[in-house]
């Protein structure tokens, strides 16, 4: 999978900010990376099935929200992608600044 194609789809499609979409990017890229989906679905993960698939969650949600409910559809059908979610770590006196 080409790391600047998804940077770019995830722009053009979704939006959202800079750091938002070069998250995504990494765990797509962890997620391409371990064979998890090509072990699955019998197909290597592609720019096309991560746009597709993000684009199948709800409108209101942001990249990441569309990143996740992605997962845990994976997570439901087959176990194991929970890893590649995106959590957030809040702490330190500038969470909320």
């Amino acid at each position: 999978m080409d790391s600047r194609e998804l940077m770019a789809a995830l722009e053009r499609e979704f939006g959202g900010d800079d750091s938002d979409r070069r998250v995504i990017t990494r765990q797509a890229r962890d997620l391409a990376d371990s064979g998890k989906v090509e072990a699955d679905r019998e197909h290597e993960l592609s720019v096309e099935d991560v746009i597709e698939n993000m684009a199948d969650a709800p409108d209101d949600y942001d990249p990441i929200e569309r990143w996740n409910w992605w997962l845990g559809s994976l997570e439901t059908a087959y176990g194991g992608y929970d890893r590649f979610t995106i959590r957030f770590v809040q702490d330190g006196p500038d969470v909320n600044a």
